[in-house]
């Protein structure tokens, strides 16, 4: 569609001005893990846990059955958030202050996630980008937490000239 025929709206994330500390965001749609994802994945990543691969030697193991790969886990509880909050509007992933897997995930569980925005502050050494705090929780299918992840990212600002997100602008 062009501008002719009416506004042309580009699909994004949310830039550091438009997030609001303490809002929770609902991703949409959830994310069912199969098995051929978690083979393909482990083998991928070189990890050869029998946790994740061999099905006759988790039977004998305390959970009964093999493991989604947790990095997985983790991958797509930060990818199911990706349209909502970050596409085109991040700079760079800056790191996890804490991830934990409180429960195990399953072939066939799904996967859905949440993001609250924790804190937002300007980037004091690069004008028109700040600073998000975001914690990323996922349940299964039966609402029960699997993960938890707090990462910083670095995102744009809707203004590249100004310093807009909040009260604790940079210097």
């Amino acid at each position: 569609m062009s501008e002719e025929n009416g506004p042309v709206i580009q699909q994004r994330g949310l830039y550091l001005d438009e997030m609001e500390v303490g809002a929770v965001y609902k991703h949409a749609p959830g994310r069912t893990m199969t098995e051929a994802d978690n083979t393909w994945f482990t083998a991928v990543t070189m990890n050869t846990q029998a946790l994740h691969l061999d099905a006759a030697w988790s039977e004998q193991q305390p959970f009964g059955q093999r493991l989604v790969n947790s990095m997985f886990t983790l991958a797509t509880l930060v990818g199911l958030s990706v349209s909502q909050l970050t596409q085109g509007t991040i700079v760079g992933n800056l790191g996890f202050s804490e991830v934990s897997f409180p429960h195990p995930v399953f072939h066939g569980d799904t996967l859905y996630a949440e993001t609250k925005i924790l804190d937002k502050r300007n980037s004091k050494s690069r004008p028109g980008q700040g600073i998000v705090t975001l914690e990323h929780i996922g349940r299964n299918q039966d609402g029960t937490v699997v993960a938890r992840a707090v990462r910083q990212t670095l995102m744009f600002t809707s203004n590249p000239n100004a310093n807009t997100a909040g009260s604790d602008a940079a210097e």
